[in-house]
């Protein structure tokens, strides 16, 4: 039976375990930065850093005293005494008293195999280290968390020791005794009953602290709650050292939104998803986009039944309502649609008018079925599918019609520069231009600026912010299918485009032409201007 707490605090360790992720290292103004969004989205306890290992975070902790905090207590991370001497003698305890901070957390050994084979001291010896440890940060006026390492495997090695690792805690002083699942292996029912029995044998609260080695840290930490555990330790996105740490964006919306465990305030559950991606940019990684909760792809939904359910009742086939971690549903269009993906597709860019009448839908469906098996892909490509949509519209009418193009690619002086030409037509005006670029898709883009510029200024403002090219079908080698996605943003809107061919310069074009034409029809709609009649100007193309 469960028996789980109706508050759990949210222990924040992102700065400190987050930071042994491979390949992230934070600066201390990073390390600011997060805490501060931490602070705001109402976590109890941030844990910064170990003050006794290196420069950085000691200057954290000297940047941190002179921060007001809102809500969260700053944590200075260390390990109990070494064996043979005082914790006043310690270097590592002294290092957490000069951070300042209010509140430590203490790492000590549990696991009779650590004790003897890696600290190599007696079992009583460890008992007393961390007793007094615990005891020197106490009497030093420090709150004192905590952190029993390998707790489970010592508990399953030995309990008796496993237990009497944490009496001597609790009679040091410390307010919460953390169970750590240290090498990710534990299984969620082994955590669950594990915890209730030290829960009946100590009277200190409870903490877990879970890796991912087994893929089921978020699980374990759901577990040990349930069985009584009030404190839960985790990290933002799951970083961590090799598989990493218990993910809190998943732990923090299931505890509350399913148990009932209030963790943080539902008006900064709201933004989870800002603080998912937030954290994920200051790192420099990308973020799992089909990551739970947090990820685009958490609430999207590509399968024709699928979204043909969906739409009769959003409770079909989603577990949450996803405004309530601040994401959103998406309808993803691909050759796996239905009618329903395309007119919530509609809806969604606001172009559903007269589309669910006569056939408009299912042509727009055939066509992308017949596409994407030739190479096109418009999950990525909502900006190629609003278009679609459009020209099935009776009074769309295009701003422009491409003409023809050329590209000519040569070497001056042991440097490629390509040259392209470019002719269109604006409602039965053409204007030819030419284009130079250190590429050929670049020369495109001028040339094609060139010429829609003389009626349309406004493209100016577009700009070519990413290229993605991926080759299909690579046993055909140069002559393989390229598929190529172009996104361009104009003040703070982005859209994507999608063009394939054998021709890696014609798809470029096709998503190129999507990119403008898509810019000045759907863009000028969004900005309340009406961007699609061209401005009557004596500017003549060169």
């Amino acid at each position: 039976m469960s028996s789980h707490p109706p508050k759990v605090a949210v222990f924040d360790t992102t700065l400190r375990d987050g930071a042994q992720t491979e390949g992230i290292s934070f600066s201390c103004e990073d390390k600011l930065r997060i805490a501060r969004r931490l602070d705001e989205f109402g976590v109890a306890f941030i844990e910064a850093g170990w003050p006794g290992s290196n420069p950085k975070d000691l200057e954290f902790f000297e940047r941190a005293a002179r921060t007001p905090w809102r809500s969260a207590k700053i944590v200075a991370f260390g390990a109990t005494r070494r064996r043979g001497i005082l914790a006043s003698e310690d270097a590592n305890l002294q290092a957490l008293i000069a951070a300042g901070t209010e509140v430590c957390s203490l790492v000590g050994k549990t696991w009779t195999l650590h004790v003897t084979d890696v600290l190599r001291v007696d079992l009583d010896e460890n008992l007393r280290m961390i007793e007094e440890s615990v005891a020197f940060l106490r009497e030093s006026h420090r709150r004192v968390i905590y952190d029993a390492e390998h707790f489970f495997e010592g508990y399953r090695a030995n309990p008796d020791y496993a237990v009497a690792t944490l009496k001597a805690a609790a009679r040091g002083g410390a307010e919460t005794l953390v169970l750590c699942e240290t090498n990710g292996g534990a299984m969620p029912w082994d955590v669950e009953d594990i915890v209730r029995s030290v829960k009946a044998a100590v009277d200190t609260p409870l903490g877990v602290h879970c890796h991912n080695d087994g893929e089921v840290a978020v699980a374990n930490s759901i577990a040990a709650i349930r069985a009584g555990a009030s404190q839960v330790q985790g990290t933002i996105n799951g970083i961590g050292e090799r598989c990493g740490n218990a993910n809190l964006c998943a732990i923090i919306p299931n505890l509350q939104l399913k148990l009932g465990v209030e963790c943080v305030p539902d008006a900064s559950l709201k933004t989870l998803f800002d603080l998912a991606h937030f954290v994920a940019e200051v790192a420099n990684v990308a973020l799992n986009e089909q990551m739970a909760f947090v990820g685009r792809s958490a609430f999207a939904h590509k399968g024709g039944i699928h979204v043909a359910a969906m739409r009769r009742n959003e409770r079909a086939y989603q577990h949450v309502e996803p405004e309530r971690v601040g994401n959103s549903m998406r309808v993803v269009v691909s050759e796996l649609s239905g009618r329903g993906n395309l007119l919530s597709k509609a809806e969604e860019l606001g172009l559903s008018g007269d589309l669910e009448k006569g056939t408009h839908v299912t042509t727009v469906l055939d066509q992308i079925k017949e596409l994407e098996a030739e190479g096109f892909s418009f999950e990525a490509a909502e900006a190629s599918v609003a278009l679609m949509l459009s020209r099935q519209a009776g009074s769309y009418v295009a701003p422009f019609q491409p003409v023809n193009h050329t590209v000519m690619v040569e070497n001056r002086s042991g440097r490629s520069h390509a040259q392209a030409m470019v002719k269109i037509d604006i409602q039965g005006k053409q204007y030819h231009t030419a284009g130079d670029g250190d590429g050929p898709v670049e020369a495109l883009d001028v040339a094609l600026r060139r010429a829609l510029s003389a009626a349309f200024p406004e493209v100016e403002r577009f700009h070519l912010v990413d290229y993605k090219v991926r080759i299909l079908d690579t046993t055909d080698g140069t002559s393989a299918t390229t598929r190529v996605l172009i996104d361009t943003r104009c003040g703070e809107r982005t859209w994507s485009t999608v063009g394939a061919s054998k021709n890696i310069i014609e798809a470029s074009w096709r998503a190129l032409l999507d990119g403008y034409e898509y810019g000045l029809v759907h863009g000028a709609k969004e900005h309340g201007t009406n961007v699609v009649a061209p401005h009557h100007t004596h500017k003549e193309p060169s």
